[in-house]
């Protein structure tokens, strides 16, 4: 079977219970029952590169559980200017802060490349709310998380350098998607989707990853990216341990 014909149920087990990212995700502790419900009402989907998961602005009808794939969450300025809010990848469920505030949503979902999920109905998820105090908490506890994140990520817009910025963002790219097998970040970003991670000009961030690189903090390799000194990328980030 050719990669282009690979689909999301040829990838996702069918009893959520078998599924090996579960552990990753707010599903982890879920009871047989609960699990089992899941199963009889989920859909899987595929994404390609590129394509909207969820769009700004729309009300989703349901939750998506990322099985395979890596996704970006953007807004559009006023200008019309991309600004990445965040990533998410295996295990992370896109779409449930909007569902529970009931309000629309406040950024659109991207695929990064091709990407392989479970949509979950509301109704499904909000009977197991409902029933399952646990379940209720741990996804609070995201959403709290998340927004949090969220928060520290505008103040660090406003006060951090750009080469701070910059730094700290390739630590968060680093940490989200870990490393290839030969020790790249394990994402290709474009110079572009850098930028808009870091609120920044495309030729900004050209400018200062070069500057990385002659100073041996990281190693570039068209669009890969290989950190080799994470203490000191570290320390021009100001990010603490």
């Amino acid at each position: 079977m050719s990669k282009s014909n690979i689909k999301a149920e040829d990838i996702i087990p069918f009893n959520c219970e078998n599924c090996l990212k579960r552990e990753f995700s707010a599903f982890a502790k879920l009871e047989s029952v609960d699990l089992e419900n899941i199963t009889d009402h989920k859909t899987c989907v595929s994404f390609k590169k590129g394509e909207t998961i969820l769009e700004e602005g729309s009300r989703p009808k349901g939750v998506f559980c990322i099985h395979t794939g890596k996704v970006k969450l953007s807004k559009l300025g006023t200008e019309g200017k991309e600004q990445i809010l965040r990533f998410a990848n295996d295990g992370d469920i896109l779409g449930y802060r909007s569902l529970l505030s009931g309000e629309t949503l406040s950024a659109s979902i991207q695929a990064l490349g091709d990407t392989h999920a479970c949509f979950i109905p509301q109704k499904v998820l909000f009977e197991m709310i409902e029933s399952n105090p646990k379940f209720s908490l741990d996804l609070m506890k995201r959403a709290c998380h998340e927004l949090g994140e969220a928060g520290r990520f505008i103040t660090n817009l406003a006060q951090k350098s750009v080469k701070e910025r910059l730094a700290e963002v390739l630590l968060i790219m680093n940490t989200t998607f870990g490393t290839d097998t030969e020790g790249n970040i394990d994402i290709s970003l474009t110079r572009e989707e850098i930028a808009n991670m870091v609120g920044t000009a495309t030729e900004s961030v050209i400018r200062l990853m070069s500057e990385l690189k002659d100073e041996e903090i990281i190693l570039l390799r068209g669009r890969k990216i290989k950190i080799l000194d994470h203490e000191e990328l570290a320390f021009i980030g100001n990010v603490s341990d």
